[in-house]
């Protein structure tokens, strides 16, 4: 229950402020109160990224994307009772009351039962020849290229050890007796390793194919030359909360025209917006994949995810977009290279 203060928020504050309090508690829920102490809300990761989905903007108050139902208990409920509620109401996170109805603690089910081994697999994408960052990767695979002292890949494995995933696949071709001679079966990290050997570069899903059996839970796939603070059990979540086949985690990237547009209707012009800013969304480079999106994947054939994504629309499966709003960066240059020498660490909480 310890800072559980430092998410309370008021109805009017901005949704960007909102946010920065969640992110700097790490407890990923927001309680909006009244002067008072009554709760008349509460915000999550999730209700959080829905709004960026359909477009709002940071500056919304955060009543606009509240839960206005939130559901608290009494503070003397006992702790097992108040994980039964959880598990049965599957919450993450539970506001405590006074007898006089106001919030006095926050509980959440990592609290409750720390951090556990999920079932989930980790596929990390670590084959790639790495030709935008040489002379780097001259004699260095990209995965192992430092950052502040540590490799990349290291990075990503420790971040996964950390939330729980136990059970990781490095896809290997390019100098890939560097890598597993790094990491050997994982014991350093707390995680069993196991090697996607590919004999000829497989892409970012042809990979997959090699898996040694089909997984019984949802798989998360990742490139291996990513730096992010993504939550993974909140990407597992929104994929299950969305029946989804497959979820691909999009950042918003804009781009502003460096001219007037002008909307015209045949010779007419309609309007004219001078330098307008065009938003969309681009692919982050990080999946969760429902065990029988497997099916689909041709046998150690060259098949990257977006042609994946594009036979599922086809086949009329559920896609998801999931909306990152953590640090994340794609180290595929050198500009971003040395961009994350000077950033990881200071951005570290």
């Amino acid at each position: 229950m310890k800072n559980w203060k430092d998410v309370v928020v008021t109805p009017e504050m901005p949704l960007g402020d909102v946010i920065a309090k969640i992110d700097a508690s790490a407890l990923q829920v927001a309680l909006v109160m009244n002067t008072d102490a009554t709760l008349v809300g509460i915000v999550t990761d999730g209700d959080i990224r829905r709004a960026l989905l359909r477009g709002r903007g940071l500056q919304i108050p955060v009543s606009e994307t509240m839960n206005r139902n939130p559901t608290a208990v009494p503070a003397s409920m006992p702790r097992d009772e108040m994980l039964a509620f959880m598990r049965r109401s599957m919450l993450h996170h539970l506001p405590l009351a006074s007898d006089s109805g106001q919030v006095i603690g926050l509980v959440t089910l990592d609290e409750l039962v720390g951090v556990t081994e999920r079932p989930n697999w980790v596929v990390l994408m670590a084959g790639g020849l790495g030709t935008r960052l040489q002379p780097l990767t001259d004699e260095c695979p990209k995965p192992l290229l430092e950052i502040r002292g540590k490799p990349i890949l290291e990075t990503i494995i420790e971040s996964f050890a950390e939330q729980g995933f136990k059970r990781i696949f490095l896809a290997v071709n390019h100098k890939a007796e560097m890598i597993c001679n790094h990491f050997g079966a994982g014991d350093h990290w707390g995680v069993r390793l196991d090697y996607l050997r590919e004999s000829t570069r497989l892409g970012t899903a042809g990979a997959l194919s090699l898996l040694p059996e089909k997984p019984t839970a949802p798989i998360i796939v990742m490139n291996g030359d990513l730096l992010t603070r993504t939550n993974f059990d909140n990407l597992l979540q929104f994929h299950i909360s969305q029946g989804a086949t497959a979820t691909m985690a999009v950042r918003e990237y804009d781009f502003q025209v460096p001219y007037g547009v002008v909307r015209i209707n045949g010779a007419r012009i309609e309007a004219i917006e001078e330098k307008p800013v065009q938003k969309f969304f681009v692919n982050a480079g990080i999946y969760a994949l429902s065990p029988e999106a497997l099916d689909h994947f041709p046998s150690e054939t060259f098949f990257d995810m977006p042609p994946l994504f594009e036979r599922f629309i086809a086949a009329g499966k559920i896609i998801a977009a999931y909306p990152l709003r953590e640090y994340w960066l794609d180290i595929g240059r050198l500009e971003e290279f040395e961009r994350a020498q000077r950033e990881w660490v200071r951005d570290q909480k």
